[in-house]
């Protein structure tokens, strides 16, 4: 498998990383968290104007049909610079679930207006006890004549508070562990009975609690069949976990910069830290995790789109693992070589490092995903 970029693929990627450096810079990116809602709105549109947004869409619903291996090229640019802006819950979870499961009414109505930025999409699966199993679901979806009654709670959901729609997944049959019983929904945030808890996390992006108190929500707001949203969950996250990863590997580039150019222009003992051999070494480390981190990535990215089931979820289990172990070893050692003002928040090595651990823990974190992969035959 080749880990060269094609022309579009290095077009795209020189765009992203000249709109980081042009456009996103730490203190920007700090203002812009400070916005209402987590974001800028203009940078929404900006992504809908280059065709960002667009880009894992298919093209007969206003998409450009990009690839999983072309969006890892955008999300690792975006890792570069921290990139806050919803593309995660409305693009790589929101409308990835919408193509796999929805009807063809469902897409014609909503992918075109997602593509060109005029619609948000939030993923409400986790729930407080759910931990990392995605067949987990407690969160009831009851028939009530030609309607359903949600009753339940969902946690940890991105930017819930700016979405135009919710997709929800809801136990409709079976036992909360079962595999079989699962459907998902897309529900209005305003729906009455539905209320929300929201706060920042800390890395800088926005998060809720959802409590559905008997929430009404029509039959023809059914995303998929009727107890079959396991497969399309798995699919989705297995992709969403390659380019967390992407992101990561992003995020772990920038990181090891700062941090070698800090210890090149850090004197102590009349010399440069960066002199002392042994800051070297911890230097290569930092770099050989993230050239490897980013290799798993991209072969696991091919693999999502052309593998088998058990090839595509093996290598993105290699992938998590990797950058899980990958961010934590340069998050530490970047925090600890930038000495005591790695801790403070002016510094920037001191986010990446937040974003890096919550990137861990998102999707499964390395230990589930070591047994995960272990599971695998």
């Amino acid at each position: 498998m080749s880990f060269a970029f094609n022309e579009d693929q290095k077009l795209l990627a020189e765009s992203v990383d000249r709109f980081i450096l042009d456009d996103y810079s730490f203190e920007q990116r700090r203002r812009t968290i400070a916005m209402d809602g987590g974001f800028d709105k203009k940078n929404w549109e900006r992504f809908g104007a280059l065709g960002w947004l667009a880009l894992p869409i298919p093209e007969e619903f206003g998409g450009l049909g990009g690839s999983t291996v072309d969006v890892a090229v955008l999300l690792e640019g975006f890792g570069r610079g921290l990139v806050v802006e919803p593309y995660q819950s409305t693009i790589v979870l929101g409308a990835e679930t919408i193509a796999l499961a929805g009807r063809v009414d469902q897409k014609k109505s909503l992918l075109e207006k997602i593509a060109e930025g005029k619609k948000l999409i939030s993923f409400a699966h986790t729930e407080p006890r759910s931990r990392f199993n995605l067949q987990h679901v407690e969160l009831t979806a009851t028939k009530d004549g030609e309607s359903y009654k949600l009753n339940g709670e969902k946690a940890v959901v991105h930017n819930a508070e700016t979405a135009d729609l919710i997709i929800v997944s809801a136990r409709t049959s079976g036992d909360i562990r079962d595999d079989d019983g699962i459907t998902l929904f897309l529900v209005d945030p305003k729906t009455e009975g539905l209320e929300f808890r929201s706060y920042p996390t800390i890395d800088g992006l926005r998060a809720s609690e959802l409590s559905f108190d008997s929430v009404v929500v029509d039959s023809e707001q059914l995303l998929g069949g009727l107890n079959t949203g396991l497969n399309v969950l798995e699919r989705v996250i297995d992709r969403a976990s390659v380019l967390l990863c992407a992101e990561a590997a992003g995020a772990m580039d920038t990181a090891v910069k700062l941090t070698v150019d800090y210890i090149k222009n850090r004197e102590q003992f009349g010399q440069p830290i960066g002199a002392f051999q042994v800051l070297q070494h911890r230097s290569v480390e930092m770099l050989g995790a993230k050239d490897f981190s980013r290799a798993l990535t991209y072969r696991a990215a091919g693999l999502v789109d052309e593998g088998s089931p058990n090839d595509r979820a093996r290598a993105v289990s290699a992938a998590k693992v990797e950058a899980g172990l990958g961010g934590k070893l340069i998050g530490q050692e970047g925090v600890q070589l930038h000495g005591g003002m790695g801790m403070t928040d002016d510094m920037a090595i001191g986010h990446f490092f937040k974003r890096l651990t919550m990137i861990d823990v998102l999707f499964g974190n390395v230990d589930f995903h070591r047994r995960r992969f272990s599971q695998i035959s």
